[in-house]
């Protein structure tokens, strides 16, 4: 079974051993594929990002003239004001809809194997039992202890009602802490926690440009450490006091400023709006339906493939 995302974060973060020069990226925004965005050569980056790998080769089994026909009847769900256009903002609500869903569909494929005795709902002791006792090696390199110590920490900040029992939406912000304030929390705790050297409660420059692997003093510095460095007085550090507090560190972990799904709607946008007009028609649409059957409008592929709905 695939290991969350959060297990992934900790090993990519805290247990990770970068060389001198490699710049560690603590930022937990998800990223929609591990390919560059570039469409000149193709659009690999649209289709991982929003069929996934697994479902991608599922869409080319459809007939252009049907998957057309069901990719229009997708644009008139889209289309939630009625008016025959398609606007970023609609694309953007109906992407993060569709994120939902998948993340909702992810939990519920895992739901079973951790539920133990069927009663709806995942104890912590049940999921303990079930991720640890299934033959992982404690003495492996990786400190696994650590991993359940954290996991435990995170269970219960997604447990709102303190009953430590998961119920779906609570197991959702386990598995996904990054995508809730509450669960972010204990996130931010941490990473303050792994940087915060002197144990002042705050992240000063010089540790900022240590956990980058950029000591200080250092005459050869690589590529991008002033940009690194600027960015944290210019940017990180908004009361300008030389440091990053809690408020601080999680801008910088869990951008505000950063959401794929508006990128990515903007994106769409400029690439099918023939007319220029900042909004798309079904024509539009469908005339591009390479990239729109690539996307997350399709719901990862299964919006095409499944024959109910159309």
């Amino acid at each position: 079974m695939t290991r969350p995302l959060l297990l992934c974060l900790f090993f990519c973060v805290a247990f990770s051993r970068s060389k001198p020069t490699e710049k560690k990226n603590r930022v937990m925004e998800a990223l929609l594929s591990h390919v560059q965005h570039e469409d000149d050569k193709g659009f690999e980056y649209d289709h991982e990002a929003f069929l996934g790998e697994d479902d991608a080769p599922e869409f080319d089994k459809l007939p252009l003239e049907e998957s057309l026909r069901r990719l229009g009847l997708i644009v008139d769900r889209i289309d939630v004001n009625k008016d025959e256009f398609i606007s970023e903002d609609e694309l953007q609500l109906w992407i993060q809809s569709v994120q939902r869903n998948h993340t909702f569909h992810q939990m519920e494929s895992q739901w079973d194997h951790y539920d133990a005795d069927q009663d709806g709902l995942i104890s912590w002791d049940e999921y303990k039992r079930t991720k640890y006792s299934d033959g992982t090696d404690l003495g492996s390199e990786f400190d696994y202890s650590r991993v359940m110590e954290r996991e435990d920490r995170l269970f219960r900040a997604a447990d709102r009602d303190a009953d430590l029992k998961a119920d779906k939406q609570e197991f959702i912000a386990f598995l996904h802490p990054e995508n809730h304030q509450h669960t972010r929390e204990v996130l931010v705790q941490e990473t303050m926690g792994e940087i915060d050297k002197n144990g002042d409660g705050f992240i000063d420059l010089k540790e900022f440009m240590e956990d980058l692997n950029i000591p200080e003093g250092e005459e050869n510095l690589p590529e991008g450490a002033e940009t690194e460095r600027q960015h944290f007085l210019d940017k990180k550090d908004k009361n300008k006091d030389g440091k990053l507090d809690k408020q601080e560190t999680s801008d910088w972990l869990f951008r505000p400023d950063l959401s794929y799904s508006d990128a990515e709607a903007k994106h769409l946008v400029t690439e099918s709006d023939t007319d220029k007009d900042g909004k798309l028609t079904k024509t539009e649409i469908l005339n591009n339906h390479e990239m729109f059957v690539g996307s997350q409008v399709t719901n990862y592929g299964e919006a095409l493939l499944r024959h109910d709905e159309f």
